[in-house]
């Protein structure tokens, strides 16, 4: 029976992550133990169906229109048969999951989408986990993703409420958590971490586990990602995150929520494998494979083979944690197109080096 709180507090929180380094790391591996198995990690492969020109300014994100990175922007949506192809390229490989990530605010009905839950419907059937990242979704369309057969979808609230406003101001927090919401309202799993390193303080790493802890059932995954400063974007001179904040981060999230997933996400190529070796003590359990994380770089999937194999750590087969969804075939879909194209809060708010950013690529 777990023994998951909801009520955590950020004076709480804050108190695990200070914890002297051994008893932080003793305490995240005795929970870990508890409801995983340590020797067992869950891989993914990240796939970019839609890269650029979104319309956002996360301030992190190479992907933004407003910022000038060199992320060629694509026009059109990957074609099913090249997902096909690249899930069946990461399965060979030992992925369990596939993640598409779409360089999208918000999901809007009509053939692009369509022919998305076509892509789930085909890696479904491929025995395969399939999660999606396509920005924010109202109801009827996180139930149409579930009857094609999405096992997992991602929507990350990045940091604490708070310090969102110093990151994003096109879109809101309350946003976001409606959309973890409506997904709530089917059987698919919800993934939703946050990005350290940004500048935050440890009040705002808390608040985010705060925020994500007290989600009622919590999160079945958490990425915790490390910022992987990009050129071009308002946050390109933060200075790297120390491995130490990462395998605290790792650590507490384990501890407040201990049946989660908690994923080593971004930023592992700048650590060694000792450091990734602590970070699955911790308590992570799952990470991306792959060359890339979207549009950032990430560890090949041969070298992560091979470092399962000094640890000692098998790939997680698919749906050992959750049973695998029915695909419903589009001809016999009860959920429907509706034409929406919700209007989701814009915030009135400006970020000042945001927007200096974007001044720099209009001048450019």
């Amino acid at each position: 029976m777990s023994e998951t709180r909801h009520n955590w507090t950020k004076e709480e929180i804050i108190a695990i992550y200070n914890k002297p380094l051994m008893d932080l790391l003793y305490e995240a591996a005795t929970v870990h133990r508890k409801y995983h198995d340590p020797n067992t990690v869950q891989v993914s492969t990240l796939l970019s169906i839609k890269t650029g020109g979104c319309s956002e300014d996360c301030g992190y994100c190479p992907q933004a229109a407003r910022y000038h990175t060199h992320v060629e922007t694509e026009e059109q949506l990957m074609s099913v048969s090249h997902v096909k192809a690249q899930a069946l390229r990461a399965k060979s490989s030992g992925a369990s999951r596939v993640c598409m990530g779409a360089a999208w605010r918000n999901v809007k009905d009509g053939p692009e989408f369509d022919q998305v839950l076509e892509m789930v419907r085909t890696i479904n059937k491929m025995n395969m986990e399939v999660c999606c990242t396509l920005g924010m979704i109202t109801e009827n369309q996180a139930k149409r993703l579930a009857e094609a057969g999405l096992y997992a979808y991602n929507h990350n609230l990045d940091t604490s409420k708070e310090y969102y406003e110093e990151i994003i101001s096109t879109r809101s927090y309350d946003d976001r958590l409606q959309t973890i919401e409506n997904v709530r309202k089917t059987n698919i799993t919800v993934c939703s971490g946050g990005i350290i390193g940004m500048g935050e303080s440890l009040e705002d790493r808390a608040g985010m586990l705060v925020a994500l802890s007290t989600l009622n059932p919590q999160p079945e995954s958490v990425p915790i990602n490390a910022l992987v400063p990009v050129e071009g974007t308002p946050l390109e001179d933060q200075e790297l995150v120390e491995i130490w904040d990462m395998v605290r981060m790792i650590a507490t999230t384990r501890i407040v929520m201990p049946t989660t997933q908690v994923r080593l996400s971004a930023g592992r190529t700048q650590m060694s494998r000792e450091g990734q070796a602590m970070c699955f003590f911790a308590g992570a359990n799952s990470i991306f494979a792959g060359d890339k994380l979207l549009t950032t770089p990430n560890p090949n999937i041969n070298e992560d083979m091979q470092m399962f194999e000094i640890l000692g750590i098998r790939p997680q087969e698919p749906f050992e944690k959750h049973k695998q969804p029915v695909t419903v075939e589009a001809k016999d879909s009860q959920y429907v197109d509706l034409g929406e194209n919700p209007k989701w809060t814009r915030p009135t708010h400006k970020i000042e080096r945001n927007e200096q950013k974007r001044k720099t690529r209009m001048t450019e």
